[in-house]
């Protein structure tokens, strides 16, 4: 084979290898946004729009948290005993339901259904949101902890700055749980908020 054979093989090559990376980078830019709303939809709108209205919440953190819990599994369970969509615990279950369905038949297993699982789930958003100031991180932590436990952090002042809010979550699974309702709600904000 001459020199001059092999050259044109050669820009042949490189020409085909730059379209394909050209048409491999368009494709991948249309199709992206539609593989990122896959791993973050927005199943159960009308429930998750409907609460979340109830509730004054922006529906794309009530999203968020679905997808953080149970990634969108109607009857997921947790080692700790949380059920459901939001995974509430029989407990929180219980102290929930005394505040917005008193005499309502509902009883835990009733979280298998998303309707009462985003229902309970958003008022308990809704309510750690308002304790903690409308702070997400802390009101994350508190869901996932408990108000107990951030309660008590917020009394040392090396978890926060103003006794209101935490800056510092110093257990592992309660920083993880953080990390991941923020990435969520980012996530949910780049890809659903009006622009």
């Amino acid at each position: 084979m001459t020199r001059r054979k092999t050259a044109r093989r050669v820009r042949a090559a490189v020409t085909l290898l730059l379209c394909l990376l050209l048409c491999g980078a368009l494709l991948l830019a249309l199709w992206g946004k539609g593989l990122a709303r896959m791993l973050y939809p927005r199943r159960y709108a009308d429930c998750v729009e409907r609460w979340a209205g109830e509730y004054a919440l922006d529906p794309l953190l009530v999203y968020s948290f679905i997808r953080t819990e149970s990634n969108f599994v109607p009857d997921a369970r947790s080692d700790a005993g949380a059920r459901g969509l939001m995974q509430i615990t029989e407990e929180t279950f219980d102290w929930i339901k005394s505040n917005i369905a008193p005499d309502e038949p509902l009883t835990f297993d009733s979280l298998d259904d998303p309707e009462t699982s985003i229902r309970f789930g958003s008022y308990f958003v809704s309510a750690c949101l308002m304790r903690y100031g409308e702070d997400i991180p802390t009101a994350a932590a508190a869901y996932h902890s408990g108000w107990g436990t951030v309660d008590a952090l917020l009394e040392d002042a090396q978890y926060t700055a103003d006794g209101t809010a935490l800056t510092v979550f110093p257990y592992p699974n309660m920083r993880a749980y953080v990390q991941k309702i923020n990435t969520a709600y980012a996530m949910y904000c780049r890809l659903y908020a009006p622009q």
